[in-house]
């Protein structure tokens, strides 16, 4: 049997793992929730959730994958009880990554178009109207040729990486988009800061006003951290498991887990560090939602001095950020056919490749040919619905499954957790924490999963006059925890 690759070094794990969890909602939606829910004070609480949540489940994940040596396909069903019904969550987390590349290919391609659109000059000092730009954003989205040519390209690129192998490919190449982001970031947020007026936009976003806090709404704000907190590192589908299965056994699991929340964190704070003084700046609103990185930045970018530079440097590292993902979810599904199936990685490359611009098609057509499909009410499109599925679904209940399964009798077990999260040297994962663990961050996955439901459904039902819609929306996310329940607790008595 052929030995599994190994990353070629530590850096390249912390990087290529970073690089997996640093993405869009690093770079476009933690700005503008920071914004929305008042600045430093979100910040503060956002940090605290990070720590006491996605750190947690993190190393719970890495400890999977290096546990078994397998991708979430196959590593439940080496690392479970006789008997148990876990192995039946890789199909959960297979679907997960094919359903988050599925519009995640597509935005990715948006962000390239951009740095593009920005180098060309298309968004010059005559198109500072927002109306022009969000027309500009409109005919983009209008037009199914040129979405799908720059999807097919963001594709072309990640498979072509990754068909290099783990450190030919997928880490030499990740490591230098992350390096170029880094140093890209730095150099932006120096910029913003130094515009006119910034200086209040920083204030807003480091120094805490708890005052504002009680204002939006405190229970809001925090349950708005929580929620970004918990979304914010890619956990659930197995996208950071099959980086664990490639790592040796000389770091302990905990510390790696350490760099990488630091490294995604520091990305995040640097991306609201470019967007916030800017938008103060230039007297625009920080918290104006998804189209401040594609209607309002570019307007900034077309008021600012050498703005044609800024905003291709913006959307090459927004490029950076968007493929570094996809490469990462590109090799966890190319991990799930050598798995399975034992194909090259060539053949994997060859099928998905044709699979994954066959499934993001939909998406595509959502916003043109097939606009008219709302399937979760008015307003709504196809991309919404499989956002939907990943983000409110499969991330927090597959969490669910890994922290279930590294903590319960009949899972892999918090002995068998221990051992692997704590081998080698570095940082030692906490002994004290299981209750809490076991009982207390399950719970509250499952507070941010109902509530996900609640949020989306409640308003529409309230305007239709039709509460049967939110109990009927309800009643499937119920069926969902249910299922997770019959990860766990199905099947026969465990024998170990």
């Amino acid at each position: 049997m052929k030995e599994r690759e190994k990353f070629g070094s530590r850096l390249g794990f912390i990087l290529v793992s970073a690089g997996c969890a640093i993405g869009i909602g690093n770079v476009w939606k933690f700005p503008y929730m920071t914004g929305k829910y008042g600045g430093a004070a979100f910040i503060v609480i956002y940090l605290a959730f990070l720590v006491l949540m996605g750190w947690p489940i993190m190393v719970c994940e890495f400890s999977v994958g290096r546990g078994s040596q397998k991708s979430c396909a196959t590593s439940f069903r080496l690392l479970e009880p006789q008997g148990t019904k876990w192995h039946h969550y890789g199909w959960f987390g297979m679907a997960g990554n094919y359903l988050l590349m599925m519009f995640y290919t597509m935005v990715a391609g948006w962000m390239m178009y951009y740095c593009f659109r920005c180098g060309r000059g298309d968004f010059s000092k005559e198109s500072m109207n927002a109306e022009i730009v969000a027309g500009k954003f409109s005919d983009m989205l209008a037009s199914p040729g040129t979405l799908t040519f720059w999807m097919v390209l963001a594709v072309v690129l990640a498979f072509g990486i990754c068909t290099l192998g783990v450190q030919k490919g997928v880490e030499r190449i990740t490591k230098i988009m992350m390096l170029a982001l880094l140093g890209l970031i730095v150099v932006l947020a120096v910029h913003s800061v130094r515009l006119p007026g910034a200086i209040e936009g920083v204030k807003f976003y480091l120094i805490p006003d708890f005052q504002k806090m009680k204002e939006i709404g405190i229970g809001d704000v925090v349950f708005g951290a929580m929620s970004q907190a918990f979304f914010t590192l890619s956990l659930g589908i197995g996208a950071m498991a099959i980086f664990g299965s490639y790592l040796s056994k000389d770091r302990s699991l905990s510390g790696e887990a350490i760099s990488i929340g630091i490294l995604d964190t520091f990305v995040a704070l640097m991306a609201g560090m470019i967007i916030i003084p800017a938008c103060f700046s230039f007297g625009i609103e920080p918290g104006s939602g998804p189209s401040l990185i594609f209607i309002t930045l570019p307007q900034i970018f077309s008021q600012m001095a050498g703005g044609r530079i800024w905003g291709m440097l913006f959307f090459l590292f927004l490029s950076f950020a968007a493929l570094s993902t996809v490469i990462a979810v590109f090799e966890n599904i190319i991990s799930f056919a050598i798995d399975l199936f034992g194909v090259s990685r060539t053949k994997a490359v060859a099928v998905n490749i044709v699979l994954i611009i066959i499934l993001s098609m939909p998406a595509v057509l959502g916003f043109n040919v097939l606009s008219g499909i709302q399937p979760l009410g008015p307003g709504t499109g196809i991309m919404d619905l499989e956002d939907f599925l990943v983000s409110s679904n499969l991330l927090p209940l597959g969490s669910l499954v890994y922290l279930m399964f590294c903590t319960h009798k009949r899972g892999w077990g918090w002995e068998q957790f221990i051992a692997e999260a704590n081998t080698g040297k570095g940082t030692k994962f906490p002994l004290f924490v299981r209750g809490y663990m076991t009982y207390v961050i399950p719970a509250l996955i499952i507070v941010i999963y109902l509530k996900g439901y609640w949020d989306m459904f409640a308003p529409q039902a309230a305007s239709e006059g039709n509460p049967m819609l939110l109990a009927g929306w309800m009643l499937v996310a119920a069926v969902f925890l249910a299922l997770v329940g019959w990860f766990a607790f199905g099947g026969k008595k465990a024998q170990k």
